[in-house]
């Protein structure tokens, strides 16, 4: 069943983001995820949105969602995210198929 990972951050350190941001594709591609929506500062619809970006990609697996996080290549350059954001990263289970 398809997972989807939401991070919603907050950037503090844009040269440390941008590293990590300018190693991200090279690396995601290899894992068989979608990037589906990237966005700064979103409208809220409703309530207030304090973040200054947004990124929702999925997976066809948690296992293959655990598989890019646990990997090698993902831990070299997450560090820059983590020392240039504060993020709030939630993975949700997609809904199975309408029978």
């Amino acid at each position: 069943m398809a997972v989807f990972i939401i991070n919603n951050m907050t950037i503090h350190d844009r040269a440390a983001y941008d590293r990590y941001a300018g190693a991200f594709l090279a690396v995601f591609r290899n894992f068989d995820g979608a990037l589906l929506a990237v966005q700064d500062a979103p409208p809220a619809l409703e309530g207030s949105w304090p973040f200054d970006r947004t990124v929702l990609i999925s997976f066809p697996s948690r296992e293959a969602a655990q598989r890019w996080i646990a990997s090698p290549e993902y831990q070299a350059i997450v560090g820059d995210r983590h020392a240039g954001t504060v993020s709030n990263v939630v993975m949700l289970d997609g809904l199975p198929p309408r029978s």
